[in-house]
């Protein structure tokens, strides 16, 4: 599986990550003007990411398998989802809401 670096970047956004540059692109969770401990980054020079930098960017987000990251990038989980996931988790503290 490949997606484009692009769909990740507008998705991250999306799901209430802000993006600071750097030497690549890194991803932060804000959740109530708060940064948390979930991270990832995008290489400046990616056009699209195959299986194995997706592999290790779902573990850096806390998500159990490749289907949650689908679901992640392509919408179907929304931000509220994905927050009390990582919650129910205990990835992220409750009282970050």
């Amino acid at each position: 599986m490949k997606i484009k670096t692009r769909k990740i970047d507008s998705a991250l956004k999306e799901k209430g990550f802000i993006a600071k540059e750097r030497d690549h692109t890194f991803y932060f969770l804000v959740i109530n003007g708060k940064q948390t401990k979930i991270h990832t980054k995008l290489s400046h020079g990616s056009k699209e990411y195959g299986d194995q930098l997706l592999s290790v960017m779902r573990k850096q987000l806390g998500l159990d398998n490749v289907v949650e990251l689908k679901d992640l990038i392509n919408c179907p989980m929304s931000e509220d989802q994905y927050v009390e996931l990582l919650i129910k988790r205990k990835k992220i503290e409750l009282d970050v809401r």
